[in-house]
Protein backbone atom coordinates (compact mmCIF):
# COMPACT_ATOMS: atom_id res chain seq x y z
CA UNK A 1 0.00 0.00 0.00
CA UNK A 2 2.59 2.50 1.14
CA UNK A 3 4.44 2.07 -2.74
CA UNK A 4 0.95 2.26 -4.34
CA UNK A 5 0.49 5.85 -2.32
CA UNK A 6 4.05 6.74 -2.89
CA UNK A 7 3.48 6.41 -7.32
CA UNK A 8 0.14 7.66 -7.39
CA UNK A 9 -0.14 10.86 -4.91
CA UNK A 10 1.53 14.11 -6.61
CA UNK A 11 2.95 16.71 -3.99
CA UNK A 12 2.03 19.87 -4.04
CA UNK A 13 4.70 22.56 -4.91
CA UNK A 14 5.39 25.53 -3.97
CA UNK A 15 5.15 28.61 -6.42
CA UNK A 16 6.68 32.03 -6.12
CA UNK A 17 7.21 35.05 -8.04
CA UNK A 18 9.68 35.63 -10.71
CA UNK A 19 11.67 38.80 -9.17
CA UNK A 20 15.01 39.62 -10.16
CA UNK A 21 16.62 41.35 -6.94
CA UNK A 22 18.84 43.82 -7.00
CA UNK A 23 23.05 43.03 -6.91
CA UNK A 24 24.25 43.47 -2.98
CA UNK A 25 25.40 46.70 -1.74
CA UNK A 26 29.07 46.85 -2.26
CA UNK A 27 31.16 47.83 0.94
CA UNK A 28 32.36 51.27 0.10
CA UNK A 29 28.72 52.43 -1.75
CA UNK A 30 27.65 55.33 -1.00
CA UNK A 31 23.98 56.39 0.51
CA UNK A 32 21.37 56.06 -2.39
CA UNK A 33 20.44 59.60 -4.06
CA UNK A 34 17.22 61.12 -2.45
CA UNK A 35 13.68 60.86 -4.50
CA UNK A 36 11.85 63.61 -5.72
CA UNK A 37 8.70 63.72 -3.76
CA UNK A 38 7.09 63.75 -7.77
CA UNK A 39 8.92 61.06 -9.00
CA UNK A 40 7.36 58.61 -6.37
CA UNK A 41 4.25 56.55 -6.26
CA UNK A 42 3.83 55.31 -3.50
CA UNK A 43 1.08 52.12 -3.02
CA UNK A 44 -0.09 51.06 0.01
CA UNK A 45 -2.17 47.70 0.94
CA UNK A 46 -3.54 47.70 4.38
CA UNK A 47 -4.72 44.50 6.65
CA UNK A 48 -8.39 45.04 5.47
CA UNK A 49 -6.87 44.91 1.72
CA UNK A 50 -7.71 48.49 0.96
CA UNK A 51 -5.29 50.42 -1.69
CA UNK A 52 -3.76 53.78 -0.84
CA UNK A 53 -2.13 55.59 -3.79
CA UNK A 54 -0.43 58.79 -3.26
CA UNK A 55 1.79 60.71 -5.64
CA UNK A 56 2.91 64.10 -4.94
CA UNK A 57 1.23 64.74 -1.66
CA UNK A 58 -1.93 63.47 -3.01
CA UNK A 59 -2.89 60.31 -1.82
CA UNK A 60 -6.52 58.70 -2.48
CA UNK A 61 -8.39 55.02 -1.61
CA UNK A 62 -8.68 53.21 -5.37
CA UNK A 63 -9.91 49.92 -6.33
CA UNK A 64 -7.15 47.30 -7.64
CA UNK A 65 -9.23 47.72 -10.86
CA UNK A 66 -8.24 51.31 -11.31
CA UNK A 67 -4.42 50.40 -10.45
CA UNK A 68 -2.84 49.96 -13.55
CA UNK A 69 -4.18 52.96 -15.41
CA UNK A 70 -3.17 54.78 -12.66
CA UNK A 71 0.39 53.59 -12.83
CA UNK A 72 1.01 53.60 -16.05
CA UNK A 73 -0.23 57.41 -16.26
CA UNK A 74 2.67 57.54 -13.24
CA UNK A 75 5.42 55.83 -15.23
CA UNK A 76 5.03 57.62 -18.83
CA UNK A 77 3.67 60.93 -17.87
CA UNK A 78 2.66 61.42 -21.28
CA UNK A 79 1.04 65.08 -20.91
CA UNK A 80 4.30 66.01 -18.63
CA UNK A 81 2.23 66.76 -15.48
CA UNK A 82 4.22 68.37 -12.78
CA UNK A 83 2.79 66.11 -10.58
CA UNK A 84 3.99 63.24 -11.75
CA UNK A 85 7.67 62.05 -12.43
CA UNK A 86 10.15 64.67 -14.61
CA UNK A 87 11.00 63.52 -18.27
CA UNK A 88 14.31 63.61 -18.81
CA UNK A 89 16.40 63.61 -22.12
CA UNK A 90 18.14 60.20 -22.00
CA UNK A 91 19.92 58.49 -24.79
CA UNK A 92 18.35 54.71 -25.58
CA UNK A 93 19.00 52.40 -28.14
CA UNK A 94 17.53 52.51 -31.72
CA UNK A 95 15.24 53.67 -33.08
CA UNK A 96 14.39 55.66 -30.28
CA UNK A 97 17.90 57.70 -29.97
CA UNK A 98 17.16 60.77 -27.59
CA UNK A 99 13.76 60.61 -25.73
CA UNK A 100 12.29 62.03 -22.92
CA UNK A 101 11.81 59.07 -20.03
CA UNK A 102 10.71 59.10 -16.40
CA UNK A 103 13.92 58.02 -15.64
CA UNK A 104 14.17 58.56 -11.96
CA UNK A 105 10.31 57.06 -10.92
CA UNK A 106 10.04 54.81 -8.18
CA UNK A 107 7.16 52.78 -6.95
CA UNK A 108 6.79 51.81 -3.38
CA UNK A 109 4.72 48.71 -2.81
CA UNK A 110 4.23 48.70 1.18
CA UNK A 111 2.03 46.19 2.88
CA UNK A 112 0.68 45.85 6.70
CA UNK A 113 1.82 42.19 7.79
CA UNK A 114 -1.89 40.79 7.91
CA UNK A 115 -2.43 42.24 3.99
CA UNK A 116 -3.96 38.92 2.44
CA UNK A 117 -1.74 36.97 0.00
CA UNK A 118 -4.24 37.42 -2.51
CA UNK A 119 -4.70 41.00 -2.58
CA UNK A 120 -0.77 41.47 -2.32
CA UNK A 121 -0.13 39.23 -5.51
CA UNK A 122 -3.44 41.45 -7.36
CA UNK A 123 -1.68 44.44 -6.74
CA UNK A 124 1.64 43.25 -7.73
CA UNK A 125 0.29 41.96 -10.72
CA UNK A 126 -1.05 44.95 -11.64
CA UNK A 127 1.90 46.92 -11.11
CA UNK A 128 3.67 44.56 -13.16
CA UNK A 129 0.91 44.95 -16.21
CA UNK A 130 1.59 48.78 -16.41
CA UNK A 131 4.88 48.11 -17.74
CA UNK A 132 4.30 45.51 -19.50
CA UNK A 133 0.95 47.13 -21.37
CA UNK A 134 3.57 50.49 -21.87
CA UNK A 135 5.70 48.09 -23.43
CA UNK A 136 3.48 46.70 -25.42
CA UNK A 137 2.12 49.77 -27.15
CA UNK A 138 5.49 51.24 -27.21
CA UNK A 139 6.49 48.05 -29.46
CA UNK A 140 3.71 48.14 -31.50
CA UNK A 141 4.06 52.02 -32.26
CA UNK A 142 7.50 51.47 -32.84
CA UNK A 143 8.40 48.48 -34.39
CA UNK A 144 4.81 47.26 -36.16
CA UNK A 145 4.12 44.06 -33.47
CA UNK A 146 3.48 43.11 -29.85
CA UNK A 147 6.07 43.58 -27.15
CA UNK A 148 6.20 39.50 -27.38
CA UNK A 149 7.12 39.14 -30.94
CA UNK A 150 9.83 41.35 -30.81
CA UNK A 151 13.46 40.81 -31.37
CA UNK A 152 16.13 40.67 -28.06
CA UNK A 153 17.10 43.91 -29.41
CA UNK A 154 13.89 45.09 -29.35
CA UNK A 155 13.09 44.08 -26.30
CA UNK A 156 15.70 45.45 -24.20
CA UNK A 157 15.03 48.94 -25.82
CA UNK A 158 11.74 48.89 -24.73
CA UNK A 159 12.77 47.50 -21.24
CA UNK A 160 15.34 50.73 -21.24
CA UNK A 161 12.33 52.98 -22.64
CA UNK A 162 10.32 52.42 -19.50
CA UNK A 163 12.22 50.50 -17.18
CA UNK A 164 10.80 48.73 -14.30
CA UNK A 165 11.74 50.07 -10.67
CA UNK A 166 9.24 48.94 -8.36
CA UNK A 167 10.43 49.09 -4.68
CA UNK A 168 8.82 46.50 -1.85
CA UNK A 169 8.80 47.55 1.63
CA UNK A 170 8.87 45.23 4.30
CA UNK A 171 5.66 44.34 5.68
CA UNK A 172 4.57 46.69 8.41
CA UNK A 173 2.82 45.55 11.54
CA UNK A 174 0.26 48.12 12.18
CA UNK A 175 -2.74 47.07 14.51
CA UNK A 176 -0.52 46.35 17.51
Amino acid sequence: LLIFFLTTTSMDTDRGLAVRLPNPPEENQQDPPKIRERNSMIVNANMNNQIMVTVAKNSKEIQISELRELAKQFIANPENDPDLPELIPVELPAPFGVQPITKNHVISLQTDRATSYDTYFQVENELYGAYNDLRDELARKSFGHPYRECTEDEQLACRQYYKCVISEAEPRKYNQ
